[in-house]
């Protein structure tokens, strides 16, 4: 384990495993997680990206492996995750069906209230090329509260302002929002990288300001970009080196832009 980078000790990016890493972290100190784990994909097959055939394998992390195993990881870290939630912190955590299922399972077997299934809805996917079923335009988005009985932080108004203020109705959960833009990209590419204006609606909705998040997957850093956007304190954490670069110069654009 070592801290990577640091931002006046309120952004911090580990280089770690995450198991090791989050014992580190303070029990009940954070009031929110977001979370894009693995998906296990990686099993050599093919997908369309850009109007190009292209591999589905991403990395050794995204390698495929049986049902109980991807259960019992997906158990493990998010069970460490919720003794580092404050008792009245959420959860969001991203993914298809080939691991949402698992994960929202999880969350049931731990104890956490299910607050909300967000169906991210991408607009613009690629096309699947066995044409033998609906293309997938969707991801899953699980928010989840710590204790059932405690009184999570929802910052309805700024949510019902976004949807649009001049119809004035509540933010449904169905979210139209495109794919990362070139522009968040410019420091290099994730596999699974997501927009910031997913993280930046998130990060908005269920924190308050001086909040402290925490990533486990940390991949090029987008939580921490949002966290900065909205002046909330963070906890990144990352295996690979070279993403955490990408993080990191993402970080620094983004102070650089606050401060004018």
């Amino acid at each position: 384990m070592s801290l990577y980078y640091t931002h006046n000790n309120d952004i911090k990016l580990y280089k770690g495993d995450c198991f090791e890493i989050l014992k580190t972290v303070d029990d009940e100190s954070i009031d929110l997680i977001f979370s894009d784990p693995p998906y296990f994909l990686s099993n050599n097959g093919i997908t369309c990206k850009s109007g190009r055939m292209e591999s589905v394998n991403k990395a050794d992390w995204d390698k495929t492996v049986s049902l109980d195993e991807m259960h019992n990881f997906n158990l493990r870290w998010i069970s460490e995750c919720k003794k580092k939630l404050k008792d009245n912190g959420t959860i969001f955590i991203s993914g298809t069906y080939h691991n949402i299922y698992s994960i929202g399972f999880c969350l049931q077997q731990l104890g956490f209230k299910i607050l909300n299934d967000i169906a991210w809805f991408k607009v613009n996917p690629p096309p699947n090329l066995s044409c033998r079923y609906f293309t997938h335009a969707t991801e899953t988005i699980i928010w989840a509260k710590k204790n059932p009985k405690a009184k999570h932080k929802f910052n309805y108004q700024a949510m019902r302002n976004i949807n649009d203020p001049a119809v004035n109705k509540q933010m449904l959960s169905l979210w139209k929002i495109t794919p990362p833009k070139k522009d968040e990209k410019t420091h290099g590419k994730h596999p699974t990288q997501k927009p910031i204006a997913l993280l930046n609606r998130i990060v908005e909705a269920s924190t308050n300001e001086g909040d402290l998040v925490l990533d486990p997957f940390l991949g090029s850093g987008t939580t921490a970009v949002a966290c900065v956007n909205y002046g909330r304190k963070f906890i990144g954490i990352e295996t690979d080196v070279n993403y955490l670069e990408i993080a990191k110069l993402r970080i620094n654009d983004a102070l650089n832009i606050k401060q004018f």
